[in-house]
């Protein structure tokens, strides 16, 4: 695991990058800067469970890599439910904050940032998981030790340039 934590903890500066690029854009919209932790720790929550989902599917010996799995499709669409759940009201949420603590941002606004980022970011969460879990699978390693490091980090970093297109789309 060594070597894919040092990997995974190089890419990680990719994200603070992405993040000290686009300051100006942040410290415009405050209220977006509410956003970015809870998305980054949103899209590895999501991909964590998925993935623990998986392997415990994998250990059981129920999981197979078939698309006609409908277990495996009840669990993602479950996780698209609680991405649109919980990046709605992180989008409200957001918006009061945003309201006690500097000039808010349309609620419209940030809604759709949120909403649209948080969404896309669970998709990338899906796909990971998925991909994580079958490389372990294939390759004799135990998922329960590879993907949930490797999913949460990517997702981090991954979340914060998904968080930032968005929101450059939506501001622009």
């Amino acid at each position: 695991m060594l070597p894919i934590l040092i990997a995974l903890s190089m890419l990680e500066m990719g994200s603070g990058y992405v993040l000290e690029e686009l300051q100006q854009t942040y410290l415009g919209n405050p209220t977006l800067l509410v956003l970015v932790p809870v998305m980054i720790g949103m899209g590895g929550n999501l991909g964590a469970i998925l993935s623990s989902r998986l392997s415990t599917r994998l250990h059981l010996g129920l999981l197979e890599f078939d698309p006609r799995d409908e277990v495996l499709w009840t669990n993602v669409t479950a996780i698209l439910g609680l991405a649109a759940t919980v990046f709605s009201v992180l989008g409200v949420a957001a918006w009061l904050v945003g309201r006690i603590i500097a000039q808010p941002m349309a609620l419209v606004d940030l809604l759709v940032i949120s909403i649209v980022s948080g969404m896309l970011l669970a998709v990338i969460a899906i796909m990971l998981s998925l991909v994580a879990t079958y490389i372990s699978y294939t390759w004799g390693l135990d998922p329960d030790d590879t993907t949930i490091p490797v999913v949460t980090n990517l997702c981090d970093i991954l979340g914060v340039i998904v968080l930032s297109g968005v929101a450059l789309v939506v501001l622009n």
